[in-house]
């Protein structure tokens, strides 16, 4: 039988923070979650937006609430900042769900001199997972939720020009970030693994899912004939809370395994209902994991 989100466990009394909360993906797993009596933490780089998207899944509440928290995952210095309120305002936290993220801009870099999306589909989000261990480490049963990308399978990660500074191009650099993801789930699991903690890490890609990212890479790229071909491609598209079953089923779900990676499970992992599904070769490569990890640390300045 298919795995929806009426399967997910009760989570009254579980604190949730979910990155990237005030649309597409984020905003279809805070209602999921949020509707099963979570209290969730929307993390969004918009107060403004975050605010409209709260309003909108107040009927949604089951007993927990709904929370806003100030998040520019391309600063290190507001990650820091939004890692220390959770610390200061909580005390606590359940669960971790990585899943904000850019695609394809023209090259950009961010406040702290990094490519934007390396910035802040990958180091941003690693640097808030280190910084949240602590708290995600003393809850029985917690979790870390790695969202990542079809786009994982045709990336690489440019050890020798992390930051495209001699050669950028927008998807390969995509791919590079998504592929991080992956990489992070994995090893972070096995250090946790090692050191013999009970909490689990986790990644998960939603296949071809429909949200604001296809129109923003769009209308940044200027491109007619990206423009066209999404247009083609708009039959293969699921909605974007079909695209967050994945994320939900590694967050919630008892079956899900330690350093599992979950994603659709029709047309080669485009659409349908979470399953586990293989991930990108490199992410299974112990030297690249460890090599990405420790350059990871070096850029963002904590260590696990």
């Amino acid at each position: 039988m298919p795995w929806t989100s009426d399967a997910i466990p009760n989570q009254s009394g579980r604190l949730v923070l979910v990155t990237g909360a005030n649309s597409g993906l984020g905003l279809q797993t805070c209602r999921a979650l949020v509707s099963r009596g979570a209290t969730v933490l929307m993390g969004c780089r918009s107060l403004q937006r975050g605010e409209t998207a709260r309003q909108a899944l107040l009927p949604d509440l089951q007993g927990g609430a709904i929370d806003l928290l100030e998040l520019d995952l391309s600063d290190l210095s507001q990650v820091r900042s939004a890692a220390q309120t959770v610390t200061d305002r909580y005390g606590r936290l359940d669960l971790l769900i990585n899943n904000a993220g850019v695609m394809a801009p023209p090259r950009t870099i961010s406040r702290d001199g990094f490519e934007l999306q390396f910035a802040t589909n990958h180091l941003g989000h690693f640097a808030l997972t280190l910084a949240l261990l602590p708290l995600l480490e003393q809850s029985p049963g917690a979790r870390v939720v790695h969202v990542s990308s079809g786009a994982q399978y045709f990336g690489r990660i440019a050890f020798d020009d992390l930051q495209g500074e001699r050669r950028y191009d927008r998807w390969a650099a995509y791919g590079q970030s998504k592929l991080a993801n992956v990489m992070t789930a994995v090893e972070l699991q096995q250090r946790l693994a090692a050191r013999g903690s009970g909490m689990l890490s986790l990644a998960a890609h939603p296949g071809l899912a429909r949200t604001n990212l296809q129109p923003s890479s769009v209308a940044l790229s200027g491109s007619k004939l990206e423009a066209l071909a999404y247009r083609l491609m708009a039959p293969l598209f699921q909605s974007a809370a079909m695209g967050a079953l994945p994320q939900l089923f590694a967050a919630t779900a008892a079956e899900a395994e330690a350093g599992g990676h979950y994603g659709p499970d029709r047309l080669g992992g485009l659409k349908g209902h979470p399953k586990p599904v293989p991930m990108a070769a490199a992410a299974r490569d112990a030297d690249q994991r460890q090599r990405l990890w420790a350059v990871s640390e070096e850029l963002v300045g904590a260590t696990f």
